[in-house]
């Protein structure tokens, strides 16, 4: 699936190309299942055009970023790419590929690639979450949500607080280990946080929304507590913080993009071991979402603007 001209999910065609050619330190997969991300809507957008991680080169593109399948020498693998997903072969450069334990299927892979490694990171690396500790995750139904709200728990969290935007999707964050789950829009956002916590501002909250809820969110931290941004699905500026207030109230907000980490260190490492383990032994549930044949990739770009997915979404050749 290609795109030769930026624009929203109608942009996307299926067309046939020559196979990609493997280069040095790089292996040629065939592609069982491709992953589906926020950011290959970003990319068909052309939102991801500039800066040191962009997706550089003349259109036509294939956007994708993560694929599950064989190698050559019949290795099954996970792996991560910058672009070329969505086909039948894709070229992975070596350190970024893992081994994929047989029990863990391809959807649960594809994953702990961005959505999970983004979880694990979001916690460990840059919240530094303590056991005890409160922890609000909003879109706790998504693939990233989902996955931080289990492993929150797996951390040592003392409560873990799921905000999503139907009964439906409350109801899955509560199967995934919640403490409670809380109607996550901006209007009333700090009383729902505090009763849900017993009273008590929060020590951190995971934000994938951003504007308005954003806002909001930084009224429910509580003294050293932590907010960490890592998206904007609602595609809303959020006011500016001044940084006295940020002193004055001895909170912090930071931010995380997957995408630099991984240009620096690789996707493999003891973040995606540990999920892959994590998984192998049940202690983590990638809670499965839809499937779509690849021709209708359209179809996945549209649920997912459309806020109608929970999981991760999967394209199968």
């Amino acid at each position: 699936m290609q795109h030769d001209r930026f624009g929203g999910p109608e942009v996307l065609k299926e067309v046939r190309v020559p196979d990609p050619v493997a280069g040095p330190g790089e292996t040629l997969v065939e592609v069982e299942a491709a992953g589906v991300n926020f950011g290959d809507i970003k990319e068909i957008a052309g939102e991801l055009t500039e800066g040191p991680y962009a997706r550089k080169g003349p259109l036509p593109h294939i956007p994708g970023m993560e694929v599950v399948g064989r190698t050559g020498d019949g290795r099954r693998v996970v792996g991560y790419i910058r672009q070329g997903g969505y086909a039948t072969k894709a070229v992975v450069a070596e350190r970024d590929l893992a081994a994929l334990p047989q029990e863990v299927g391809a959807g649960a892979a594809l994953a702990l690639l961005v959505q999970g490694l983004t979880a694990w990171h979001l916690l460990r690396s840059v919240a530094r979450v303590r056991p005890g500790e409160s922890v609000v995750v909003h879109a706790a139904a998504g693939g990233t949500g989902s996955l931080a709200v289990q492993l929150a728990r797996e951390f040592g969290a003392g409560r873990v607080i799921a905000a999503a935007s139907t009964a439906e999707k409350r109801a899955l964050a509560l199967e995934l280990g919640a403490d409670v789950a809380i109607d996550g829009e901006a209007d009333g956002y700090r009383q729902r946080v505090l009763d849900a916590n017993h009273g008590q501002p929060v020590d951190i909250i995971l934000d994938a929304v951003g504007g308005p809820v954003l806002d909001a969110a930084v009224g429910a931290l509580g003294f050293l507590g932590r907010l960490v941004t890592y998206g904007s699905s609602s595609r809303q500026a959020a006011a500016a913080i001044p940084p006295t207030r940020l002193a004055v109230e001895n909170i912090t907000v930071g931010g995380f993009w997957l995408t630099p980490l991984i240009a620096r260190d690789g996707a493999g490492g003891k973040a995606l071991e540990e999920l892959l383990d994590l998984t192998a032994r049940n202690r983590l549930r990638p809670p499965g979402g839809s499937e779509y044949p690849l021709a209708r990739a359209r179809d996945a770009h549209e649920d997912l603007l459309g806020r109608r997915t929970k999981g991760k979404l999967v394209l199968r050749p």
